[in-house]
């Protein structure tokens, strides 16, 4: 072949192949950039992708958790294992009021209980509570542990094992997480056995759910809070005088 001929194809060939490797080397980049970004995607990596500023939303704070559900009422009850000893700490008020561990004692409420039964339940005329607790020979064994648990050491009949959520409130009965050994509140005289300004409070709440005045829902958020500002929160006068009821002469007093 003539050198010129020679030539032409050569510079034919050349940019027939740097067309060809254009192309591949095209389409590889896409694809490994689509692979890279959805690992990124999956994985959190941080590159340009990653460290994207995030959206106004995500810095919003979370909406506060929902109570736990427990096991509800049962036709008998064993006796449940508590949090380990010395795990659990006393948090105090200003005014040295108690208050439990939120994380040994966040509260429990009980499935039989709801907005639409009240009436059937908590509310229930003749009572409910003293049908649902526990006997005294299982919450007297879950006091003891429970003492340990929140290294309480004065004398177990000066304090009371209260239910957090009470059952008045729809607490559950026997779950270890709504109940804690509640220790005397200011003024108390030993010996004398609890002084639980807490149960007036779980007394006027319910009062205010069977009025209709509070949601049950709300009235077990705001006690499982901080029983101390529950009917504030919830707009009940302090104290307020309550319509007695069958539930009030069967409060929480749970001090086994």
């Amino acid at each position: 072949m003539p050198a010129p001929a020679r030539g032409a194809l050569a510079i034919a060939a050349a940019v027939l192949f740097a067309a060809a490797a254009a192309g591949c080397s095209s389409g590889s980049g896409h694809t490994a950039k689509d692979s890279s970004q959805g690992k990124e995607a999956s994985h959190g990596n941080s590159g340009a992708h990653g460290s994207a500023p995030a959206a106004a939303g995500d810095a919003a704070q979370p909406a506060p958790a929902a109570i736990v559900t427990g096991a509800g009422p049962k036709s008998s009850y064993d006796a449940q294992p508590q949090p380990a000893a010395g795990s659990c700490h006393y948090r105090y008020t200003a005014d040295k009021q108690p208050l439990p561990d939120p994380n040994c004692t966040p509260g429990a409420i009980s499935p039989a209980v709801n907005q639409g039964n009240i009436n059937d339940t908590i509310c229930k005329p003749g009572g409910y509570t003293s049908t649902i607790r526990p006997p005294v020979n299982i919450t007297g064994k879950e006091k003891t542990d429970n003492a340990k648990s929140y290294g309480y050491s004065g004398p177990m009949g000066d304090a009371e094992y209260d239910h957090l959520i009470s059952l008045q409130l729809g607490g559950d009965p026997n779950d270890p997480r709504n109940l804690w050994v509640q220790p005397p509140s200011p003024g108390h005289v030993p010996g004398k056995g609890p002084n639980n300004p807490k149960d007036s409070v779980e007394t006027h709440l319910h009062t205010a759910i069977c009025k209709g005045q509070v949601t049950l829902t709300a009235a077990q958020q705001a006690i499982a809070t901080d029983w101390t500002t529950a009917e504030a929160k919830l707009g009940i006068s302090k104290g307020a005088a309550a319509a007695p009821t069958a539930e009030a002469a069967d409060a929480d007093g749970d001090g086994s």
